[in-house]
C-alpha cells in the first residue's frame, strides 16, 4: 500500500508542523500566560473541573476529563446537549468550567457558557479562534495556533484535535507537578491491572513474620539447607544478635559450596562449616515502602530472583521474590 504509506508520512509532517507552532506559541505571548493563569485558576478551585465540548471537541475532552480525574484534578465530562437539559444542575460555583471549541462558534455550547456567566462559574475555553464568540465570553483563553489539519481538504478534525489533546495533557500534567502528585498517589487512583500491581508497596505481597527464612551465623550448614528447604524461597538470611541482616545464602550458594567441598567429608562439609564463612555480604536489600515497579527494577538489574525487605534499622521485615512479583501482576 504504497499510497497509503505516502499519506501517513505526510500527515505526520503536517502534525509535526502543528506541534512545532504549538511550542513556539508556548515560548512567549497570550497562550502561555493563559495556559498558567489556567493551571492557577484549576489548582486553586474547591469543586470540580468540568470538561465540555462537541463532536470531535467532546471526545478530547472526555479523555482529558478523564485524565484529570486519574492524576489528582477531580474532574469529569459534561456533554454539552445533556447540559441543556438538566444537565447544567451538575455544575457548581466552586466549579471551573474548561469549554473546547476549535472554531470557539458551537451553538450547543451557548447554554453552558451563559450559565457560567450567570453564577460567576470560572470559564476556560480552548479554542483555535482567539476572536470568536464563546473565546470573548470566557475568563481565560487557551488560543492554540490556526495550523492546517491533516485531512487533504483541511475540514476533517485532525491536527487540531492532536493539538487540544498534547494541551490539554501538558495542563494536567503541570497541575500534577503543582499537587506533588506521587507514585503512592497514583497508585490509589489505579488500582487496578498491571497499572495497579506496579504501584503496589512490597508491604503488601511480602513475605513477613515466622514464614522469614532466617538462620544465625553460627548456624551450620545443614540447619541452612533446612532453612532453605522449608522456605522454598531460594534464599536465607543471616541475622546477627542485633537482628540486623548480615547476609544471605542462595540455593547456588549452597550448590557451589558444595561443589568445592565435593572430597571433604560429609561431617565437615555439612556439620563443621558454619553460615557466615560461605554468606554474601552487604546483599541487595529493599525497602517496605517501595513499591514493586521499583523492586522489580533493582532485581533485573542486579540479576537475583529474591531480596529482604529491610526496615529502618536493617532487619528483615519482609521478603520478596520474582514469583511473588509475578503472582501479583507486575512482571
Amino acid at each position: 500500500m504504497k499510497n497509503a504509506l505516502e499519506s501517513a508520512r505526510k500527515s505526520l509532517s503536517i502534525n509535526k508542523d502543528g506541534l512545532k507552532a504549538l511550542e513556539a506559541a508556548l515560548e512567549e505571548g497570550p497562550l502561555a500566560e493563559a495556559l498558567g493563569e489556567a493551571a492557577a485558576r484549576i489548582l486553586a478551585m474547591k469543586g470540580r473541573l468540568i470538561v465540555t465540548g462537541l463532536g470531535k471537541s467532546g471526545h478530547i475532552g472526555a479523555k482529558l476529563a478523564a485524565t484529570f480525574a486519574s492524576t489528582g484534578t477531580p474532574a469529569f465530562f459534561v456533554h454539552p446537549a445533556e447540559a441543556s437539559h438538566g444537565d447544567l444542575g451538575m455544575i457548581r460555583r466552586e466549579d471551573v468550567v474548561l469549554m473546547l471549541s476549535w472554531s470557539g462558534e458551537t451553538r450547543e455550547l451557548s447554554d453552558i457558557a451563559a450559565y457560567t456567566r450567570r453564577f460567576a462559574i470560572p470559564l476556560i475555553v480552548m479554542t483555535g479562534r482567539a476572536d470568536s464568540r464563546l473565546a470573548k465570553s470566557a475568563d481565560i483563553t487557551l488560543a492554540l495556533p490556526r495550523v492546517r489539519e491533516a485531512c487533504p481538504m483541511n475540514l476533517a478534525p485532525t491536527t487540531s484535535t492532536m493539538l487540544q489533546l498534547v494541551l490539554g495533557d501538558a495542563l494536567a500534567v503541570a497541575l500534577l507537578e503543582a499537587r506533588d502528585f506521587d507514585e503512592t498517589a497514583f497508585r490509589d487512583f489505579h488500582p487496578g491491572g498491571k497499572l495497579g500491581a506496579s504501584l503496589t508497596a512490597l508491604r503488601e505481597i511480602m513475605v513477613t513474620g515466622d514464614d522469614l527464612p532466617l538462620v544465625a551465623p553460627d548456624a551450620p550448614v545443614i540447619a541452612v539447607i533446612g532453612a532453605l528447604s522449608r522456605g522454598n524461597y531460594g534464599i536465607t538470611g543471616i541475622t546477627g544478635a542485633d537482628g540486623r541482616l548480615a547476609g544471605v545464602i542462595t540455593d547456588g550458594d549452597i550448590r557451589r559450596y558444595l561443589e568445592a567441598r565435593a572430597d571433604a567429608s560429609m561431617r565437615d562439609t555439612l556439620h563443621e562449616t558454619r553460615a557466615e564463612s560461605i554468606m554474601t555480604r552487604d546483599p541487595v536489600s529493599l525497602e517496605p515502602g517501595w513499591l514493586a515497579a521499583k523492586a522489580l527494577n533493582v532485581m533485573q538489574k542486579k540479576k537475583i530472583s529474591a531480596a529482604f525487605v529491610l526496615d529502618q534499622e536493617g532487619r528483615p521485615e519482609g521478603l520478596i521474590t520474582m514469583l511473588h512479583l509475578l503472582r501479583a501482576g507486575v512482571a
